[in-house]
């Protein structure tokens, strides 16, 4: 039997995880677990390269955590961690740190993007790579699903495990693969149809469904979508259509329905009204048994911390040999 791809995915506590994150990534995730080795990592040490407040940070991480479990990512199938509490990530860094050019760091795209725009750069920031390269090697990682604008980061990752691999001519890191995942649902903002939904903009009401917003946001946000001056419901090419798609893709996801079968639900509508209306209570439908895991994980913080510190010793057992093996080949004296 061949032996299972093992997959690393890294996931900021930033908040604001919405619809399209859902259907588009965490859905697929769950429902294809079982494929594959799944390390699954809330990574809270990455957010720290911008300020953050403690006591939300806190709250995030375990809200992140809690929406992967309530979304269906199960600790007996795959391992779900924070990214501190397994001490290798931060201590590999280092020894990573010490063979990889300054140059390659600068060469990134996202840190002369965000560097340029900020009056201190922080020292996180310029290392955030060989962190998030660590992450992905000491598990030996065969693929990392990313979006485009990481791709650059695992391209790096694969730069430092094929030099520490001949400066120590050792066939020791695996070399990752970037993966961009097929797209599970296109779901762009209900004010803008033109754009994807986005975390950055889930605070502006109207623009997206947070996986835990409350029914009567949801219905508010559903009802308030752009369409057209049109009244007629149906999957089209045409752009001023966009809306319309929007609506109906996100009904399509959510049921599981074939294009016909979702026009002939919507055959008899009055109007955009009540397009608006039955995909609001879809998603509202979808939600609801994912809110109500989370809020019983957030309300019993014991056990969902008993949870990650599982997943978290599960990590520190392939991890931590593998940092261990690293500081011998580099010549660091191992305590006995």
């Amino acid at each position: 039997m061949d032996k299972k791809k093992i997959v690393f995915s890294g996931i900021q506590p930033t908040g604001n995880t919405h619809l399209g994150n859902y259907l588009g990534a965490i859905r697929n995730w769950a429902a294809r677990q079982a494929e594959k080795t799944n390390y699954f990592c809330v990574v809270d040490l990455h957010s720290l390269t911008v300020p953050q407040d403690p006591e939300n940070l806190r709250f995030q991480t375990r809200s992140m955590a809690a929406i992967l479990l309530a979304c269906g990512i199960d600790p007996q199938q795959s391992t779900l961690f924070i990214q501190s509490h397994v001490a290798a990530h931060t201590e590999g860094c280092w020894l990573l740190n010490c063979v990889t050019p300054l140059g390659w760091l600068q060469r990134m795209t996202q840190f002369k993007d965000k560097s340029a725009r900020q009056e201190s750069v922080l020292t996180g920031l310029l290392d955030y790579p060989v962190l998030m390269a660590g992450d992905i090697l000491f598990y030996d990682a065969d693929e990392v699903p990313v979006g485009e604008d990481q791709k650059q980061h695992v391209e790096l990752t694969r730069d430092i495990a094929q030099r520490f691999n001949a400066l120590y001519n050792v066939e020791f890191f695996v070399v990752p693969q970037p993966i961009i995942p097929p797209v599970g649902a296109r779901v762009m903002g209900l004010d803008d149809p033109a754009v994807k939904m986005s975390k950055s903009l889930a605070d502006k009401r109207g623009h997206a469904v947070r996986l835990l917003d409350p029914p009567d946001e949801i219905l508010y946000a559903f009802k308030r979508a752009v369409t057209d001056s049109g009244r007629e419901i149906r999957f089209s090419d045409d752009p001023e259509k966009a809306g319309v798609n929007n609506l109906l893709g996100i009904y399509q996801a959510v049921t599981g329905k074939g294009q016909a079968e979702v026009e002939a639900d919507f055959a008899a509508a009055r109007g955009y009204g009540d397009l608006k209306v039955g995909v609001a209570e879809a998603v509202i439908e979808t939600l609801r048994p994912i809110q109500a895991r989370y809020h019983d994980l957030m309300a019993d913080t014991a056990e969902l911390d008993r949870l990650l510190a599982h997943g978290a010793a599960q990590a520190r057992v392939i991890s931590q040999p593998k940092v261990d093996e690293m500081k011998r080949m580099m010549g660091l004296v191992l305590p006995r």
